[in-house]
């Protein structure tokens, strides 16, 4: 072999090396870290580029085969506002299941509806809002006051059961695929958000430390740890701060003490507030480097795109802040596969077939059957006997409610049955059933259907509030207030038709109340023989509906929320403070306490394990107990665990701290374990800025519902 020629093959090994070496280091090989794939991809990208990225909605990198991509999506109770999809209960009704197993089930199917939705849409080269993978969802904000509009969007008044609730529906839309998101969840919105709706974008929340880090923090803190991928900060102010440039809620608390690996997108044009009506800085720009310096990797409007250009000219950033900002969505965006040959990501063969489907209708009817709460029932009216109602009405503003059944943030099934659809169907054809839209929200005088329902055996009326009526500013246009409510009344035009019912006749008259949040039931009460509370209750609200009025299952939905008898029990509703509000610190009358709801059970309790009696901090506490059934119905129960602390300044009355729904035959008993840790019995100390577990006597109390005691027992804290 002559020189020349080992000349040639060292040269000829050298490219072909060269060339395996860069094709290892490509961003788009799957083989390497994701951590390598981000670095090599931010080394492709020239400034332009990462500035672009850094937007919810951008053009993607056409040169390196990247196509544009619009972050934001919605998934709160559904694939919402992007076609056919399934609709579930809204999320404070699934709060109301208090079945954790089931809220993991329903987001799991909505997260295999988004990604079937996405596959259909980019095949035909649609890259849309509300058709990507990266979903603003759960809401884990506390509803911290009735008043507010969107407190329909969240799992309640209690930490607890709002992160039980949470972690199982962030779970279940993330997957437990060990390589890819099914899709990427963001709670939100950090921190301490929940009204006045109307102030929300100049509003400064004023709050203490220990609020804060028990009451305000607390679900946000154990989705972090359970893995989501994104958190989302809010419009508001908390103790000065703008939320979404704040020091001590990102920086300090979020990244520093949780360790928050994902990506972290403001609430939409919040940056923007910051300067323009929280006033607290002078420019956008000055808003952009404070944003990517508090942690910010995604900007919900066009003001990082804008502005971070001028910021890097001006000295204030540099392109190594871009790149540090721009790793959390590049990573998230690697997770989901959308860098990888679709034959390797195992959601990528979805489709039509995954979308609304019989399963996913089922789901959903045994979601919104297990959320409904029966709030009366005078002589065991219901469950109702057939045989003995050949005629009934369905009557009322929403009973035939496309909105009633919807809730906000919502999609469209092609398949919704309305409550007087749900009741016609199940009655069957042996059965007269007739219907009037009876009243309308403010008419107090002319009513319909009176005359129907005098010579009818029933009356079924459907009334309440609806999206319109409570929810996010702008989107509830006819609120008297913003989107928040003045008072806890439902519409007098509704409460006037009943009386005017009632007046007619002594027939049984069974109430269906929709609504997001707490209403004053006293106002109709008299003229009901039977309340059911149905929420927002979903595409299959009309059929479980039907199934609990006619005994084909038996109500189960327990109350997350304090209904009160009134706004005048509680604070003003700008405070923060949590004194006085929900039953984990108002001891006051109720109509109804946080947790209760009836059954076509009837339930007794039995010890089969107490607690011990003394306890270290790393311990866990562990009991069991029975749970009987001696009714005539089969029926599932929601056994509720809660603590009561020793007394001490700022302790709470007591605190949901585990609980378990089980279903019990007729007349049979079943067996529930439960455990506590004692680490969640920390308190913050505000003298010393820390967690402590108090010692002393605490008692563990057993019942349905917060002011419920069916078993008590003590036990000490060392």
């Amino acid at each position: 072999m002559t020189l020349n020629t080992i000349k040639k093959c060292i040269l000829i090994f050298y490219l072909f090396s060269s060339y395996i070496c860069l094709a290892q280091e490509d961003f788009r090989n799957p083989n390497l870290s994701t951590q390598t794939r981000v670095t090599q991809l931010l080394s492709e990208l020239t400034l332009e580029e990462k500035i672009s990225l850094m937007g919810y909605n951008n053009n993607g990198v056409a040169r390196l085969g990247i196509p544009k991509y619009n972050w934001w999506n919605e998934g709160l109770h559904g694939v919402a506002r992007a076609g056919n999809a399934t609709v579930f209960p809204q999320a404070i009704a699934m709060a109301s299941t208090f079945n954790d197993e089931l809220v993991h089930e329903v987001a799991d199917v909505i997260s295999t509806e988004a990604r079937a939705k996405y596959n259909l849409a980019v095949a035909k080269n649609r890259h849309l809002q509300y058709m990507g993978l990266s979903f603003w969802s759960p809401n884990i904000n506390l509803f911290r006051d009735p008043r507010w509009g969107r407190g329909q969007e969240t799992y309640g008044e209690d930490p607890f059961l709002t992160s039980q609730m949470g972690l199982a529906f962030m779970k279940g839309l993330q997957g437990d695929d060990p390589n890819y998101l099914k899709v990427s969840s963001a709670a939100k919105h950090l921190a301490v958000h929940s009204g006045p709706e109307a102030d929300r974008h100049k509003f400064n929340a004023v709050v203490d430390e220990k609020d804060l880090r028990e009451t305000y923090l607390y679900a946000f803190e154990k989705l972090v740890d359970g893995g989501v991928e994104s958190i989302m900060c809010a419009y508001n102010r908390v103790n000065g701060e703008p939320c979404c440039t704040s020091e001590t809620l990102l920086e300090d608390i979020l990244k520093g003490e949780w360790d928050f690996k994902g990506h972290i997108v403001t609430d939409c044009w919040a940056l923007e507030d910051i300067y323009v009506r929280h006033k607290v800085m002078g420019t956008g720009t000055e808003v952009a480097v404070a944003a990517v310096k508090a942690g910010v990797n995604l900007d919900c409007s066009n003001l990082l795109q804008d502005e971070l250009m001028p910021a890097i000219e001006q000295g204030l950033l540099t392109e190594e802040d871009l790149d540090k900002a721009l790793t959390g969505n590049l990573t998230t965006l690697f997770k989901l596969g959308f860098f990888d040959d679709q034959n390797l990501v195992p959601f990528s063969k979805l489709g039509k077939a995954d979308v609304h489907n019989t399963q996913n209708v089922a789901l959903s009817k045994q979601a919104a059957e297990e959320s409904m709460v029966l709030l009366k029932n005078d002589k065991n009216l219901l469950p109702l006997n057939k045989e003995e109602y050949g005629s009934m009405v369905v009557v009322g503003s929403n009973s035939g409610s496309l909105d009633a059944m919807l809730g906000n943030y919502h999609g469209i099934s092609s398949n919704i049955v309305t409550y007087a659809e749900g009741i016609t169907a199940a009655a069957g054809p042996e059965t007269a059933v007739q219907y009037d839209l009876g009243s309308n929200y403010t008419d107090t005088t002319h009513f319909g259907g009176e005359w129907a329902a005098e010579n009818s055996d029933l009356t079924i009326a459907v009334i309440g509030l609806t999206p319109v009526l409570e929810g996010e500013e702008g989107d509830a246009f006819l609120a008297a207030n913003g989107g928040d409510k003045k008072d806890l009344s439902i519409p007098q035009a509704h409460i006037a038709y009943l009386k005017a019912l009632r007046a007619k006749h002594d027939k049984p008259i069974i109430t269906v109340v929709t609504a997001g949040s707490a209403v004053d039931i006293s106002a109709i009460e008299p003229y009901s023989d039977a309340i059911i509370f149905a929420w927002y209750s979903g595409e299959q609200g009309g059929n479980a509906l039907a199934n609990i009025i006619f005994g084909e299952t038996s109500p189960s939905g327990k109350l997350p929320i304090t209904f009160y008898k009134s706004f005048d029990d509680l604070p003003p509703y700008a405070s923060y403070d949590m004194k006085g509000r929900t039953y984990r610190y108002f001891d006051g009358d109720v109509q109804y306490p946080f947790g209760f709801g009836l059954t076509y059970g009837d339930f007794s309790y039995e010890w089969k394990k107490q607690p011990a009696k003394k306890y270290k901090s790393d311990d866990t506490i562990e009991f069991a107990l029975t749970v009987n059934n001696s009714g005539k119905f089969d029926a599932k129960e929601v056994v509720q665990a809660y603590i009561e602390y020793p007394e001490m300044d700022r302790m709470p009355l007591k605190e949901l701290r585990a609980f378990k729904k089980i279903k019990v035959n007729a007349n049979g008993k079943e067996e529930v374990s439960l455990s506590i840790p004692v680490s969640e019995l920390r308190k913050w100390d505000l003298k010393k800025g820390k967690w402590k577990v108090y010692p002393g006597t605490y008692k563990v109390v057993l019942g349905s519902d917060s002011r419920d005691e069916k078993l008590v027992a003590s036990f000490n804290v060392k």
